[in-house]
């Protein structure tokens, strides 16, 4: 049985991807192991679904001055090294990389010792972590074609991302009753990735009155983020993270807000849901969200408002006009070429495994 060390947290799209992967893993015959920080997402994630989770030190590499930058490289140093004795313990055949700086030590450590290394890069222009480790990857995968040119000739194949296949089965009853809703009104779902939304939260609940004179809300928060003083409005429902019954909540949406993270909105490209995409803002990240938006945008997949353009009324009408719009929408999804990527890259695995 060939061995396979998957990588790569800090938030749920570093990770979730990872998960698409594991049946067609495992029905290829791979024995799994995963490696990820102490704390994140991930160990959760992961260790639920009965994974061998080995953590590591790991550090975030900032591109901005914090008092951090003068510790977190001596933490990035001691997981490199645990990575390293990692390595030595389980003997991979291969190492997938999803990304995230925990992912940065573990590449590097499977290229020391030779280990052939797979990176997917979800976002349309690399991120620093994958930018460091890509040096080590024997393949790198990627979501937009226009990833290609930012990535070295050779390495660089377009796969698209991973969508975990239950997602397309989910369950209208089950849904409507997780979220005490009927079907007297349209549904709303609100995603703020796995982390939560500060801005997009803030803004939904700013309109929640106007909202539910027209539809139910579905709001994942994020953890720590959910408002109690709504617990119990009528038509409004609140959790700070969902996993498996996600699929259920897809289910009963007719449509999304959303972040625009490269798999959040290729799991509403999969799942022909019509979306209202609020990219984070550039002054907060290094825009790649921005850049991924638009993409879709122009594509006629989502609408598109930005956070320095969303206020009540901005909101409100973007929310309605998607509603009025939302057939459309559909119609130009199903027109997407896009397929899923787990055989493509099941594919590489194979090819590429020791």
């Amino acid at each position: 049985m060939k061995k396979i060390v998957l990588t790569g947290g800090g938030t749920a799209g570093h990770v979730t991807p990872n998960i698409a992967l594991l049946p067609s893993l495992k029905e290829a015959g791979y024995e799994v192991f995963y490696i990820g920080s102490y704390t994140g997402i991930e160990k959760t994630l992961i260790e639920d679904l009965g994974i061998p989770y080995y953590g590591i030190s790991s550090g975030k590499l900032r591109r901005y001055r914090s008092l951090k930058n003068l510790s977190d490289p001596f933490r990035v140093l001691h997981g490199l090294f645990q990575a390293k004795r990692l390595m030595k313990k389980i003997k991979p055949d291969i190492v997938f990389s999803k990304g995230g700086f925990v992912s940065v030590p573990v590449v590097l450590a499977a290229g020391s010792r030779h280990i052939p290394v797979i990176i997917h890069e979800s976002d349309m222009t690399p991120g620093l972590a994958n930018k460091i480790a890509m040096r080590k990857a024997t393949k790198i995968c990627c979501n937009f074609p226009e990833t290609l040119r930012y990535l070295p000739e050779g390495k660089a194949v377009l796969t698209g991302s991973p969508i975990r296949q239950e997602l397309l089965l989910g369950n209208k009853a089950a849904g409507l009753d997780l979220c005490n809703f009927t079907t007297d009104k349209p549904i709303i779902l609100v995603v703020g990735g796995s982390t939560g939304a500060v801005h997009v939260n803030e803004a939904v609940r700013s309109i929640l009155p106007e909202l539910l004179k027209d539809f139910q809300v579905v709001h994942l928060c994020g953890k720590g983020k959910m408002d109690e003083s709504l617990n119990g409005t009528p038509g409004y429902v609140q959790f700070e993270y969902i996993s498996e019954q996600m699929r259920d909540l897809f289910a009963i949406s007719s449509i999304v807000i959303s972040r625009a993270g490269a798999n959040a909105i290729c799991e509403l490209l999969a799942l022909k849901k019509p979306n209202l995409l609020i990219p984070l803002s550039a002054n907060a990240s290094r825009g790649d969200q921005i850049l991924n938006a638009n993409s879709f945008k122009e594509h006629g997949y989502s609408m598109v408002l930005t956070e320095e353009d969303m206020n009540k009324d901005t909101l409100l009408a973007a929310v309605r006009k998607l509603y009025a719009d939302r057939h459309q929408y559909i119609i130009n999804m199903e027109k997407s070429e896009q397929q899923d990527s787990i055989d493509k890259i099941m594919n590489l695995i194979k090819d590429n495994s020791k």
